[in-house]
């Protein structure tokens, strides 16, 4: 961890210092291992996250009103010596009062959560709900979640490991060889296997559609007969978007969203060397979270 140099507050900026920032099992992996595709803005020193709640300690002369606010932000580009691809995981982030979102303060840590929820939604919200979902962490437990919340019947979901298949709210977790369905008419993979893929399609039923809302950094294939046999629809789901984020908050707010039990760890920032590894190697740990309160 080291220091950097903000950029100047502007008039309709806020100073927002961060309380509790998540680290991401996808795109923060890919750049803890080096497999991080080529994006825009892509390069280092680079401050990742985009995930982190905090409070307005200063703003420019348009959002004076905000000083006070307890706020999600979904990452940052507010430094001078660092890239502006993320920039949420740290003690002090500046952004544009619009991208800082009041949300209840009595959420604490669990308002990190915002961003993965808003993925989850905009995953199924433009289409049939998923019948299954493929993977059990956070973002697959999010989309069982809000299956729910949407009134459709109670998804499968498929987890491999054992440590994973607890936990489901509501629906059954179940590992894939125990599972004999071949017509699923939606199916919701975040596992971001992009090798299994055809054993995926070979799940559908005829005209069913497979939505891609994991993160792949390898291509994806699959033999065309089964799919055609079956009149395969392919979907990705990219990030999500302001009007998602707006829905989850809704949702939160009359508490018709859960989002307790997704938070399985949290460490202080400066302990971030150690949080890291253990965030994308130990799969019991769903969440970890960075407690920035005590960073100086």
């Amino acid at each position: 961890m080291r220091k950097t140099a903000l950029k100047s507050l502007e008039s309709g900026d806020v100073q927002v210092e961060i309380q509790f920032s998540g680290i991401s099992t996808g795109t923060e992996k890919l750049l803890w291992t080096g497999q991080m595709p080529d994006f825009p803005g892509m390069g280092y020193p680079l401050v990742p996250g985009y995930e982190s709640v905090g409070r307005i300690v200063d703003a420019g002369a348009e959002a004076r009103e905000r000083v006070g606010e307890w706020v999600f932000v979904p990452g940052a580009s507010c430094y001078r010596d660092a890239r502006g691809l993320f920039e949420g995981s740290a003690r002090t982030v500046i952004v544009a009062s619009a991208r800082a979102l009041l949300i209840a303060e009595k959420l604490a840590e669990e308002g990190i959560l915002y961003a993965l929820a808003a993925t989850a939604l905009h995953a199924i919200s433009h289409g049939d709900a998923p019948e299954l979902i493929i993977g059990h962490g956070v973002l697959g437990r999010l989309i069982a979640r809000l299956t729910i919340v949407s009134g459709a019947p109670a998804p499968v979901v498929w987890d491999t490991s054992r440590s994973r298949q607890g936990g489901g709210a509501g629906y059954a977790v179940i590992h894939p060889d125990d599972d004999d369905r071949h017509d699923y008419r939606t199916i919701c993979d975040v596992s971001g296997d992009a090798g299994s893929i055809e054993s995926f399609i070979a799940r559908l039923a005829k005209g069913g559609e497979l939505v891609l809302a994991g993160f792949y950094n390898q291509p994806i294939s699959f033999a065309f007969p089964p799919a055609f046999q079956r009149e395969a629809r392919l979907r990705i789901a990219a990030e999500w978007e302001p009007r998602d984020l707006a829905s989850i908050n809704m949702m939160i707010e009359s508490e018709a969203l859960d989002l307790s039990g997704l938070i399985t760890s949290i460490e202080p920032a400066e302990d971030a060397e150690t949080a890291y590894p253990q965030a994308f190697e130990n799969p019991e740990c769903l969440k970890m979270v960075l407690d920035w309160r005590e960073c100086e």
